[in-house]
Order: C-alpha cells, then sequence, then structure tokens
C-alpha cells in the first residue's frame, strides 16, 4: 500500500485537491435552479471536480514506462 501511495501520490493530491475545489463550487457559487448539471448537487460538482483534478495533476507525472534509447 505504501508503494501505491508513493508511486501515486500526485494524482492522489488532484484527486483531492479537485474535489475540494468541485465541493467549494458548488458550495459558494452553485446553481439555484437545479436545471445545471455538474453544479445542481454536492456529488456531481465533487465527482466532476476530482476527475479534472486527475487530469490536470497527471500532466505533470513523469513517464512509467521504460524509453528505448537505440
Amino acid at each position: 500500500m505504501k508503494e501505491f501511495i508513493t508511486q501515486y501520490k500526485l494524482s492522489i493530491a488532484g484527486v483531492m485537491i479537485g474535489a475540494i475545489l468541485g465541493y467549494a463550487y458548488y458550495y459558494f457559487i452553485g446553481c439555484t435552479t437545479g436545471s445545471c448539471a455538474i453544479t445542481s448537487k454536492p456529488v456531481n460538482s465533487t465527482v466532476y471536480g476530482s476527475v479534472m483534478g486527475y487530469l490536470l495533476f497527471s500532466v505533470f507525472e513523469k513517464s512509467k514506462k521504460p524509453q528505448d534509447n537505440a
């Protein structure tokens, strides 16, 4: 488990930060009419934020497969 956390620490941080920011977006901005697909419910905005956080932070990870120097 410790190896998993150290290997994917940047992705885990991205998911956690994205989830916090997604919920904060729902809480502070949100959608008052309920017709917004993402911000009408806190679960939707939290999941969307965590996915966006993962995608953003995964850009900065190093490649895990070995490179061929031929």
